[in-house]
């Protein structure tokens, strides 16, 4: 054999063993579970036609909905990104009683039923809780069955996306960047504002990211403090299933494709951020 018909042989040989079959399994996988799904909720919608999604989606009910959903799903992720970092820094960087419960704890969400989640959640600020009761009685102030509840109850979903996505980066940034700035005559803040959190900014985006799509489709720990009032404290997932009880399939799948829409908007958007804070590093 000619020494060109042997290259040849060895170029068209896969990289690995079995890529080509491993490849087309997977994405036969993602297919099956992921785009035909997705393809199916894009195209049962325009059963109603362009007029008649256009004028379910248009329904002031369906408009609240969403704006309840994205705008408490935002308002927690916000809240989550400061208060994740600090468990984080907690976590790694110090060292005190209680700390490997406090890791433990973190991980609670993942691992509790949403439904008890939400039971527990409305018991503790409930009017007459162990919370509700003192904030009620010390600022007259109602959490569960308002717009308050919703956010508490997706505060604590997603509070754990955004520590474990920002713990492993804190871990391997070391300290030598901090004390090189410190020997710079960097003071704390600085050293913080100017490069730990440049460091951690795309950790950051992700774990926010991963938080706000697990509050926007979050359902089972919001029934139960919402009060799910129409207009007042309704959540789009739960109008999704009001109107599939009611049979109104293309009606769900209309809200259902709204928020896929804007969800992934959203996501593009933390997306192009995060590519952009990594250009910059470099």
């Amino acid at each position: 054999m000619s020494a060109t018909a042997l290259l040849g042989r060895r170029s068209r040989v896969a990289p690995v063993p079995g890529l080509g079959l491993t490849l087309g399994i997977t994405l036969a996988w993602v297919g099956l579970i992921v785009v035909i799904p997705l393809a199916a909720l894009a195209i049962k919608p325009w059963e109603l036609g362009v007029a008649g999604v256009a004028q379910s989606l248009a329904e002031p009910r369906v408009l609240s909905a969403l704006a309840v959903s994205f705008g408490a799903a935002l308002l927690a992720t916000l809240v989550n990104l400061p208060l994740g970092l600090l468990l984080a820094w907690a976590i790694v960087r110090l060292d005190f009683p209680g700390r490997r419960i406090l890791d433990s704890v973190i991980d609670l969400p993942f691992s509790l039923p949403t439904a008890v989640a939400g039971i527990a959640l409305t018991a503790l600020f409930a009017p007459n809780g162990w919370l509700g009761a003192p904030l009620m009685a010390a600022f007259g102030w109602q959490v569960a069955y308002t717009q308050a509840g919703i956010a508490v109850a997706l505060i604590f979903v997603g509070l754990p996306f955004i520590v474990r996505t920002v713990e492993p980066v804190l871990r391997d940034l070391g300290r030598d960047a901090e004390e090189a700035a410190a020997t710079l005559g960097a003071t704390r803040p600085q050293t913080l504002g100017r490069v730990v959190l440049p460091m951690l900014a795309p950790a950051l985006l992700t774990g926010a990211g991963l938080a706000f799509a697990r509050a926007v489709g979050e359902y089972g720990s919001v029934i139960f403090i919402a009060g799910n009032v129409p207009m007042v404290t309704e959540i789009a997932p739960l109008l999704i299933v009001i109107r599939l009880e009611q049979f109104d399939y293309a009606g769900a799948a209309a809200v259902g494709l709204a928020m896929l829409v804007l969800s992934f908007a959203i996501l593009l958007i933390l997306n192009l951020l995060q590519r952009r804070l990594r250009r910059g590093r470099r």
